[in-house]
């Protein structure tokens, strides 16, 4: 990833999006060349100079004051995340750009502890990368097909959505997911653009799936903290939740989300079949261990 053409087209794909009229500005004649804002009325309405804003959008952003960058955010209309996002650019575009920090080792106990408890919200704690790293015994249920055949470990989110043929029948609206999911993933790219591992899983995706270029080359993000998701297990059916992500403050750069449903509703009831699907399934008598079987 190349901080200087991210910073290119993601200030273009901003600018395409806002008419002079969203603007405030006359749209004189027909044939404009540009589906948005050309260059030089983003200028004016930054108030900075047109070779200025030009050299901004070539990817030139090391420098440029708060001031400058509020002035750009404000002529583009950009939301919370992209304003966010914008200043996430000009820090990696520093000779020296800074690091967010990041959670090493392994979870704290007190952590999963409180994980553990949450017995009647299916939750888990992620990462930028959108890896799983710790699930709860509601949240594996809910998101058995990551798990097949019981696997343990590291799961991510992300590729299971563009690269398993599970993907598009788990998530009912696929493509407002997997939108959602490229821009996390744009934004993580913002914050962390020296993480070798998320260049790694962009670069496979990128590869390998084409819905998942075609959106990335859109340079979407944003903020993801409550909404509504739905999905369409494989045991117990359709169900839609309300979901809150909360970072962990103690954790930088680990987010725990947890599911919900309103007491009464049908989703709850789905939720509940869910939980009693899991204790069905924990109640099964294994099978002979595979030394049970050499023998």
């Amino acid at each position: 990833m190349s901080t200087e053409s991210d910073i290119r087209e993601f200030l273009a794909s901003r600018r395409a999006k806002i008419t002079p009229r969203q603007a405030g500005l006359p749209a004189y004649g027909r044939n404009r060349r540009v589906p948005g804002l050309r260059r030089e009325e983003v200028a004016l309405l930054a108030g900075v100079s047109i070779d200025y804003y030009v050299r901004l959008e070539r990817g030139r952003l090391a420098g440029a004051s708060e001031e400058v960058l509020d002035a750009v955010a404000g002529a583009l209309q950009l939301d919370d995340a992209e304003r966010a996002h914008l200043y996430d650019l000009a820090r990696a575009a520093g000779k020296r750009p800074t690091r967010r920090k990041r959670a090493r080792g392994p979870l704290p106990d007190s952590v999963r502890r409180v994980l553990d408890s949450m017995t009647d919200s299916p939750a888990f704690i992620r990462n930028g990368r959108l890896d799983i790293l710790a699930v709860n015994h509601l949240g594996r249920a809910l998101y058995s097909p990551l798990f097949p055949d019981g696997t343990t470990g590291t799961v991510n989110i992300a590729r299971f959505q563009f690269l398993d043929p599970h993907g598009r029948d788990f998530f009912t609206d696929w493509e407002q997911s997997v939108n959602t999911t490229v821009a996390l993933l744009r934004t993580e790219a913002g914050r962390a653009p020296h993480d070798p591992d998320l260049t790694g899983l962009i670069g496979e995706l990128v590869t390998r799936s084409e819905e998942f270029r075609t959106s990335w080359a859109k340079h979407n993000v944003r903020l993801h903290h409550t909404g509504r998701k739905a999905f369409r297990h494989p045991s117990v059916g359709d169900l839609t939740l309300d979901f809150d992500a909360m970072e962990l403050p103690a954790q930088p750069g680990l987010t725990l989300t947890a599911y919900s449903a309103a007491p009464g509703t049908p989703d709850h009831d789905a939720l509940r079949l869910l939980a009693a699907w899991a204790a069905t399934e924990d109640a099964e008598p294994a099978g002979p261990s595979p030394d049970h079987r050499d023998r």
